[in-house]
């Protein structure tokens, strides 16, 4: 059920340098999709508000549901896409942002949804106690948030603890840096099908 004011971000603006397979890491297939295309499914599927995807080193193709950012500073770090992403949500009149990442295909629907409809000013997705992704970002916090580097809102749920409420979602946020990752990503995923 869509949550008004809210608007779902996947970040995929970066390199991807660490993966060693052939392509960037969000162009691998999984099934009968991509990494990122899956990212993606799971964020639209949640139906909890329009979808982007902040993009930079690389242009995919995106289902047409979701709605393409562009990063000219990716190079900067994850911080600037965040930026991006705050920018898109304030000039559409959003007051609440909900990130997630491109490189993590098994995030559920269930996550996307749990952590959206959350009343905190920072909300966290958990595995087993673990923190992950998404997070949602209510407006009263989008100005705490660091403009470059590869942290995003975890430097101000360091410092603002009080903000944070922890979310126990099922599934994982397993991110697809490597070839490694990628194999066990494959692994997870037809176990999760089967």
């Amino acid at each position: 059920m869509a949550q008004p004011g809210t608007l779902v971000a996947v970040l995929a603006a970066g390199s991807g340098s660490r993966f060693a397979g052939p392509g960037h890491k969000l162009e691998a297939p999984l099934g009968d999709a991509t990494v990122l295309e899956r990212s993606v499914a799971g964020a639209l599927a949640a139906d909890v508000g329009p979808v982007v995807v902040v993009l930079g080193a690389t242009a995919f193709p995106l289902p047409p549901a979701a709605g393409a950012l562009a990063n000219p500073d990716w190079e900067r770090g994850l911080a600037t896409s965040l930026q991006v992403a705050i920018a898109h949500a304030r000039s559409i009149g959003a007051n609440r942002l909900v990130v997630g990442l491109g490189d993590q295909p098994l995030v559920t629907p269930v996550a996307w949804r749990a952590v959206a409809v959350s009343d905190a000013r920072i909300a966290v997705a958990t595995y087993d106690g673990v923190r992950g992704n998404p997070v949602a970002l209510d407006a009263s916090c989008w100005d705490d948030m660091p403009e470059s580097g590869d942290e995003g809102a975890r430097a101000v749920m360091r410092l603002h603890p009080e903000w944070v409420r922890e979310v126990p979602c099922p599934g994982t946020a397993l991110d697809v840096d490597t070839v490694e990752d990628w194999t066990l990503t494959r692994r997870l995923l037809d176990e999760r099908t089967d």
